[in-house]
């Protein structure tokens, strides 16, 4: 049975919740099935220059008013479920990734888990582990009602994508009803069944068993070592930091404000910079460390030319990120890409 906690109150629906890029990804997504922008948005509090804004996040208020307009629009209930294989793990942010260079399959589903709370959190999940096989049951914290089916085929759709490089196998079960047969649904995923009407909102997947890549280059590497040279905090400190952290890698390429994360921490920014000064760092060095870790990811582990990582990271041109670049590492660029090259 689905937990559910009072979340009703002005107040909890108006707090910017989720990044606007996943409002824009969506958008584009129903442009693309012929529903234009202006009858999706017409009636909500959502303008096309906060779609525009890479600054921009969402309210709990704002998100229900999307999908509730849209949903009516779709009109193929499977639709919800084909936008969430949209979202890969670069579709979620930079933060995705970090756990593309992850070795250990559990781990990888753990991370997962972890980042989806963190990046997208309308409704929590609940992972177990029997064996190889993995259950994520999926929690609905915001008493969402009739939109509750929409949201919950779009994280099924977003885990199947994500998970699939080290799960051959999925089965999706929902507490709602279909109108459609089995055979349409497994029509937009083959490897998977499609249960209706069950207990609970689940999906049930083994491990294949095909391993993923071992590069000590990884950012997940990386940000473990930087963890591990931080200075001993406060607890509570420490707290803020991590928090921090997770909230700059769901956008570190953004201008995300110091204004804007104290408020989602609900503390002022004077109090969010005492808790950081106290645990030895800054907001800046936070930023500018996961940017960095981001940057060599991007440089070891890709082909993406470099203007186009400049972007990523919000640079306003390719020099501005060498010159930023140069200054965190004593390296530029373009040695560090020749020298990755040259280990291969």
């Amino acid at each position: 049975m689905e937990r559910t906690v009072e979340t009703s109150s002005p107040m909890a629906l108006e707090v910017p919740l989720i990044s606007a890029r996943y409002a824009r990804q969506f958008i584009r997504f129903m442009e693309r099935k012929g529903v234009r922008r202006h009858a999706i948005l017409g009636d909500t509090d959502i303008s096309s220059d906060m779609l525009d804004d890479p600054d921009a996040s969402l309210s709990m208020g704002q998100v229900r008013q999307l999908l509730g307009k849209a949903e009516w629009l779709m009109g193929d209930e499977r639709a919800a479920f084909q936008f969430g294989q949209q979202l890969d793990l670069p579709a979620h942010g930079l933060l995705g990734f970090a756990v593309l260079g992850q070795e250990n399959p559990r781990r990888l589903i753990s991370m997962i888990v972890q980042y989806l709370r963190v990046g997208l959190p309308l409704m929590d999940m609940d992972l177990s582990s029997t064996g190889s096989t993995f259950r994520i049951q999926l929690i609905d914290n915001w008493g969402l009602g009739d939109l509750r089916p929409c949201l919950t085929k779009i994280y099924m759709g977003s885990i199947h994508r994500i998970s699939s490089q080290v799960c051959k196998h999925f089965c999706f079960e929902f507490d709602f009803d279909s109108s459609l047969e089995p055979e349409q649904w497994r029509s937009i995923a083959t490897d998977c069944e499609f249960r209706f009407n069950a207990p609970a909102n689940q999906v049930t997947m083994p491990l294949s068993g095909r391993p993923i890549r071992n590069d000590d280059t990884g950012l997940e590497f990386i940000l473990a070592n930087a963890r591990s040279r931080e200075r001993e905090p406060s607890e509570q400190a420490d707290e803020t930091v991590m928090q921090v952290r997770e909230m700059i890698m769901s956008q570190p390429g953004r201008p995300c404000a110091m204004d804007n994360l104290a408020r989602r921490l609900d503390m002022s920014p004077r109090t969010l910079r005492q808790h950081l000064s106290t645990a030895g760092t800054s907001f800046r060095t936070l930023r500018n460390e996961i940017r960095q870790n981001f940057a060599t990811l991007y440089l070891t582990d890709t082909a993406i030319p470099l203007d186009s990582i400049a972007e990523k990271l919000g640079f306003s041109d390719q020099a501005g990120f060498t010159k930023a670049y140069r200054s965190w590492t004593g390296q530029t660029p373009g040695d560090v890409r020749r020298q990755a090259r040259d280990r291969k």
